[in-house]
């Protein structure tokens, strides 16, 4: 049974389609937005032996929802900074919070020393593998995952949840990819009430003048 750990520990949250989950749960597995009255989660990459279960789990789901076998790499302990710091370059580019005076279409620092492996498969068809050792193979499996996503049209449908108490990273699956809320009941709704309150104050206001 394929797991995703960082993202099923959230309630109200469905991995994404296929590789993009791997995507998904490296930045889910980040606890920065995810504390509230509905969850309180640790940073999986907190430590060397999280960061290592949490990669065990990860790698071993995106093989199984590839169909692809491939080696897991190590992790030493010394990859952990930089380990978050690809996780954190990947929330601001998901959320739309990158630099405004960057080049959008170019990859976060941390990719562009990524590469991949292009193996084939049955037919006249190629694959993209991850490749490389520690922190370089997960920067390698996001950047192959990521493509396919843009190639088939869903890395659009990646997002961060629009409540700043929760954020957590959602696969927006409404027809016209207009969600904003990784769950309308716990999120969603309580942000519209107290925007709906918010309007009738300052209607009040307004009246009271």
């Amino acid at each position: 049974m394929v797991q995703w750990i960082a993202t099923e520990r959230i309630s109200g949250l469905v991995p994404a389609p296929g590789g993009l989950a791997f995507v998904q749960d490296l930045l889910n597995s980040s606890s920065d937005g995810l504390v509230g009255p509905r969850h309180t989660h640790d940073d999986l990459l907190s430590d060397i032996i999280s960061a290592r279960n949490w990669l065990t789990s990860a790698g071993r789901a995106l093989s199984a929802s590839s169909g692809l076998d491939f080696s897991l790499p190590s992790l030493p302990e010394e990859d952990l900074p930089a380990l978050r710091e690809l996780r954190s370059e990947l929330r601001l580019l998901v959320s739309g919070q990158a630099d405004a005076g960057a080049d959008q279409s170019a990859p976060p620092s941390r990719l562009r020393s990524a590469a991949v492996t292009v193996a084939t498969t049955s037919g006249p068809s190629f694959v993209a593998l991850p490749n490389g050792y520690g922190w370089h193979w997960v920067a390698s499996a996001v950047l192959a995952e990521s493509f396919n996503a843009q190639k088939e049209g869903t890395w659009r449908r990646l997002k961060a949840c629009r409540n700043p108490a929760c954020v957590a990273v959602f696969y927006d699956r409404t027809r016209n990819n207009i969600g904003v809320w990784h769950s309308v009941r716990s999120c969603g709704n309580p942000a519209n009430l107290r925007a709906s309150r918010a309007r009738k104050r300052a209607s009040a206001e307004d009246r009271a003048i």
